[in-house]
C-alpha cells in the first residue's frame, strides 16, 4: 500500500504543478485610465441609427464617456476592417467574406440598413486617439493570424495617442504578440467554447479552460460573464498569477455593478 501510495504522489504531484503552469499567466501595470472604465461592445450601438462597429456607435460611446470593444479582420488588400463576423451577411446582407475586399469594395456595403459605412481600422483610430480606450479584438481567417497580428501592431503605431489593449480567441496571436510586442496587453477571450465548430473538440475544451495561457502568458482574461463561475481555471490564474478578468458580454448595470465589485473590468451592450 505505501509503495501504491509513492507511485500515485510521483505521478499526480508533476501532473498538478504541470497543470498549474498551464494557467501561468501575468500581472502588470495597464495603460493609465484603462482599469477604471467600461467598455461598449462593438460601440454603443444599441440606438437605431448606430449599427455594431459603425463610426456612429464609436463616437456615441466616446460622447457618454467609454471606452470601446472592436473587432479587426485583414482583407485581400492588406487594409484592416472593422466588423465581427468574416460573413457580411448578418450585418450588411451580401453574401461575401471580408476577407476577400478590398478597402475601395466596402463603399458598396451599409450597415444594417443605415447609412453608416464598414470602417477601416484607421478611421476608428482617429476617433479615440487622445480620447477613451480600445479593447481590439483580432479576428483571424485561414491561417493569417501572424499577418493580422502584425498589421494591426503596425497602424497601432500610427496612433500614439490611443490607448490600447489586443485580444484574440486564438492564441496564436498571443503568441506573435509575446514574441515580438510583448510590451502591449494581451488578452485571451474564452468561454465555454466546447460548442464551436471548425476545430477540435480537443482543442476546442483546452481554450475553454484556459490551458493555452501556460504557452501565452496572458495580461488578461476575457471571459464569457455567464459561465465563468464553471471555470475554475479563471479563478486559478487570477488568484495564482494575478491575471486581469474582463467579463464580456454584460447586458445590465447590476450584473456590471457586481462584476465590477469583484474585480472585473466590463464589457457591456445594451444599456
Amino acid at each position: 500500500m505505501k509503495h501504491l501510495i509513492k507511485v500515485l504522489l510521483c505521478v499526480i504531484f508533476p501532473l498538478g504543478i504541470l497543470y498549474l503552469l498551464m494557467l501561468r499567466g501575468q500581472k502588470r501595470a495597464w495603460p493609465d485610465g484603462m482599469k477604471c472604465i467600461r467598455y461598449a461592445h462593438r460601440g454603443l450601438h444599441h440606438q437605431p441609427d448606430a449599427p455594431e462597429n459603425s463610426l456612429a456607435a464609436f463616437r456615441a460611446a466616446i460622447e457618454k464617456g467609454f471606452g470601446a470593444e472592436l473587432d479587426v479582420h485583414l482583407m485581400k488588400d492588406g487594409n484592416l476592417a472593422v466588423i465581427h463576423d468574416s460573413s457580411l451577411q448578418r450585418t450588411a446582407g451580401a453574401d461575401v467574406l471580408i476577407e476577400d475586399l478590398t478597402k475601395e469594395d466596402l463603399e458598396a456595403y451599409r450597415l444594417e440598413g443605415t447609412d453608416e459605412k464598414i470602417p477601416l481600422l484607421e478611421e476608428v483610430l482617429a476617433l479615440f486617439s487622445g480620447r477613451t480606450p480600445l479593447i481590439v479584438e483580432l479576428k483571424p481567417a485561414a491561417g493569417n493570424h501572424n499577418r493580422l497580428t502584425e498589421s494591426a501592431c503596425a497602424m497601432l503605431d500610427r496612433f500614439p495617442d490611443v490607448t490600447f489593449c489586443i485580444e484574440s480567441f486564438d492564441p496564436r496571436v498571443l503568441l506573435w504578440l509575446k514574441k515580438n510586442r510583448p510590451e502591449i496587453i494581451r488578452g485571451q477571450l474564452s468561454g465555454d467554447l466546447r460548442a464551436e465548430k471548425g476545430h477540435s473538440k480537443a482543442t476546442m475544451w483546452a481554450l475553454t479552460h484556459l490551458l493555452s495561457n501556460g504557452l501565452t502568458a496572458p495580461d488578461f482574461v476575457a471571459y464569457d460573464h455567464t459561465v465563468r463561475s464553471h471555470c475554475p481555471e479563471l479563478k486559478l490564474s487570477r488568484l495564482l498569477y494575478g491575471v486581469q478578468e474582463v467579463s464580456w458580454t454584460v447586458r445590465d448595470a447590476d450584473t456590471a455593478d457586481a462584476l465590477e465589485k469583484a474585480g472585473c473590468l466590463v464589457i457591456f451592450e445594451g444599456f
